[in-house]
């Protein structure tokens, strides 16, 4: 069952959509379309319709991409030092952002968007998967070629990563003892009581730490803020613009 042009043009509004998503750039977003629809064809023997078009379609975007990032920076030690600061910051029980500048930046698109860019090349993938075209993890790996819970991991970093980028360096509060969990275990299942995938116990844990924790507050707050304005920038009225239909209609 090869992959037909009808499912290919189907497809495009969402690739056209996470291309921009992950470019940040219209023209090079225009490219990047183009570039998979010729890998898409070239390959279409090889679709055996174990996932969908979409998810096929996505995960050789999503190649290209890392591809092409890795190319034009093939020693990425900046985006690996950023990712230990961020993880590190997370980890320390006295870290926290102001909540209400962190989903005021997110609302607006450019800022979001911004922040998006920063974000490692398969990070921002796993986050613009997930919470901006509303997969699940499980396909996010199925798209990024990893395991279940290495998808979740990019999921979590992601979103941290995009939190700290949004907020202001000197946004920092003391947390104050006396609360259940320490604030990295709490932190580090706030994907999985997004996903509604704790336990009872635990998710009552979580709960009872938010409630009396001065700093995790802000940042599940922000997580939530930033995860449904992510949403958000879904737009299912989205359409290819005639110039890279034209584009396409000649690799078609």
């Amino acid at each position: 069952m090869a992959l037909s042009a009808d499912q290919l043009v189907t497809e495009l509004p969402g690739l056209l959509r996470y291309a921009r998503a992950l470019t940040r750039d219209p023209d090079q977003a225009d490219d990047l379309v183009q570039d998979v629809v010729v890998r898409a064809l070239e390959r279409a023997e090889t679709f055996r319709g174990d996932a969908s078009a979409a998810t096929w379609l996505h995960r050789v975007m999503h190649h290209r991409f890392v591809d092409l990032t890795r190319a034009r920076t093939p020693e990425p030690v900046a985006d690996d030092e950023l990712a230990a600061q961020v993880e590190a910051a997370w980890r320390d029980d006295s870290y926290t952002v102001d909540a209400l500048a962190v989903t005021q930046r997110a609302q607006e698109r450019d800022d979001l968007f911004d922040a998006l860019v920063h974000l490692p090349a398969i990070l921002r993938s796993a986050v613009v998967l997930h919470d901006m075209e509303a997969l699940t993890s499980a396909e996010v790996a199925g798209i990024q070629g990893v395991t279940l819970p290495a998808a979740k991991q990019r999921l979590r970093r992601g979103r941290s990563m995009l939190v700290s980028l949004l907020a202001d360096d000197s946004e920092r509060l003391r947390a104050a003892a006396g609360v259940p969990m320490r604030c990295w275990q709490a932190r580090s299942k706030v994907d999985d009581y997004l996903d509604d995938e704790l336990t009872a116990g635990e998710r009552t844990a979580l709960e009872l730490h938010l409630e009396g924790c001065p700093t995790c507050p802000g940042l599940y707050t922000s997580i939530v803020g930033v995860t449904e304005a992510l949403g958000r920038l879904r737009d299912p009225d989205s359409v290819v613009p005639p110039a890279l239909a034209a584009r396409i209609r000649e690799v078609l």
